[in-house]
């Protein structure tokens, strides 16, 4: 019994060993999102997050709804947001000097919401992909894609915030 219990954690946990995927989870943990809103987000080639997208509704970790032509994604149990902040928790406190940029302590220092100055996405602290200084203020984004194009288009975007 236990043998087969170790192989499916084993299976689910495989599903979860990639940046990508932990990022795609992040992205849908408050709210379903659609491939095309995701792939912006990330910036990854649509054929490449089709692929993390699988891996996850395989492993059950997403599930889909049809609403048109769009399908959304979202995450297959609320416990798998709770088992990802948790091992975020550790990993800071494990890691507290490699991640220095970090401004926080612990998770539960993160509660306000904020918004991703690109995507304009509500997102916390506590949730955000990435954090982005500059002179003293955090800018922080939902995924790796709004963090590149803020950094293409840093002026825009922090004039498009002042006003």
């Amino acid at each position: 019994m236990y043998s087969k219990l170790f192989q499916l954690h084993s299976k689910l946990l495989k599903s979860l060993a990639h940046s990508k995927r932990l990022e795609i989870l992040q992205l849908i943990r408050e709210h379903s999102l659609t491939v095309g809103q995701i792939q912006e987000m990330l910036d990854l080639p649509q054929a490449n997050l089709s692929q993390h997208l699988q891996i996850l509704r395989e492993s059950g970790v997403v599930k889909t709804k049809r609403n048109g032509k769009h399908i959304y994604y979202s995450i297959g149990h609320r416990n798998f947001i709770k088992a990802s902040d948790l091992f975020r928790e550790i990993l800071i406190e494990n890691n507290n000097d490699e991640i220095s940029d970090v401004a926080f302590k612990k998770m539960t220092d993160l509660v306000p919401l904020t918004q991703d100055p690109v995507c304009k996405m509500r997102i916390s602290p506590k949730a955000a992909s990435f954090v982005h200084k500059i002179k003293g203020h955090e800018y922080y984004f939902c995924g790796s894609g709004c963090l590149k194009k803020f950094k293409l288009n840093t002026k825009i975007y922090i004039n498009t915030i002042k006003k």
